[in-house]
């Protein structure tokens, strides 16, 4: 028997991921996480209104530099996400199996699933431009092109029963395009989504990119659908539909992009929800040299 048999395990300290920091709530509180079968398996820290600002904040500052960075670096990121993750895919199936109660096959099946996901948003980053935007046939001696461009912020409530895969699926599309994230977690099951951020961090995702709060949807998620900084609302996550809806309400007054709860599409539809599209007219041939060139 090894002598250091009988030594104590360090328990896991689960925080926030705010602006690439790990923070605790800022008001000190925490709440008791545990797997189906009611064992403790660890204390959350309970995110407050200002918690939430503060994502946004991070989220905000973030964004124009994000959005600036060309779109083969954000995929090799994205990329880089994928390998930390599978580096890690043991911790992750763990801590999913203890979440949902997924025997471990399955729950390292979802590991995977969300390792693949990362490499597929990673390969769309340098294509969907060239997917959504083009060139569009004018009269006149003019080019008009459109291309696409990021919403800006997005706040997410993430799928409460899927907590890692769900969640990846949320993010993913919405930062390939150049959009920032405050995501909250899954109420019940938020572990694995508090572990993503550690991935997040040692995978060069600059800082505020994505933050990850934990605690009530209820408590945090009005705030984040009435935040006048805050551009897109995706509330895939909320099953309560009267929260949905006055979450949805809240959104229309500062005019947010909203995906509702249950809706679903493909690849492309995910990419295409957070941006919006930029048209440019540009004078072609003779007649821009005689208005005196370009």
């Amino acid at each position: 028997m090894s002598e250091h048999a009988d030594r104590l395990r360090v328990k896991k300290t689960y925080k926030l991921y705010v602006g690439g920091k790990f923070p605790r709530s800022e008001s000190g509180r925490s709440y008791p996480v545990s797997s189906p079968d009611g064992a403790e398996l660890a204390n959350a820290a309970l995110a407050s209104r200002k918690d939430g600002r503060d994502a946004v904040a991070a989220a905000r500052k973030a964004q124009r530099p994000w959005a600036g960075q060309t779109a083969y670096l954000r995929g090799q990121i994205l990329y880089r996400a994928a390998e930390m993750l599978e580096g890690r895919a043991g911790q992750f199936a763990e801590e999913l199996a203890d979440a949902t109660g997924a025997e471990a096959h399955e729950a390292l099946g979802t590991v995977e699933a969300a390792i693949d996901r990362l490499v597929h948003y990673a390969g769309w980053t340098d294509k969907y431009t060239s997917v959504l935007g083009g060139a569009n046939p004018v009269a006149g001696p003019y080019f008009n092109h459109t291309t696409p461009e990021p919403l800006g912020v997005i706040a997410i409530v993430a799928p409460q029963d899927d907590p890692l895969l769900g969640l990846i699926d949320a993010v993913a599309p919405a930062i390939a395009t150049g959009n920032t994230v405050v995501v909250l977690a899954s109420e019940a099951k938020p572990l694995p989504a508090l572990s993503f951020g550690e991935v997040l961090a040692t995978s060069d995702l600059p800082g505020g990119v994505v933050n990850l709060l934990s605690g009530k949807a209820a408590e945090v998620a009005p705030h984040l659908a009435a935040h006048a900084d805050v551009n897109g609302l995706d509330l895939g996550g909320v099953a309560d539909a009267g929260l949905a809806a006055s979450l949805e309400a809240a959104a229309a007054e500062t005019l947010k992009v909203v995906r509702r709860p249950g809706r679903t599409g493909t690849s492309l539809d995910l990419l295409r929800q957070w941006t919006e599209y930029k048209t440019v007219w540009h004078p072609a041939g003779m007649a821009a040299t005689a208005g005196g060139g370009y």
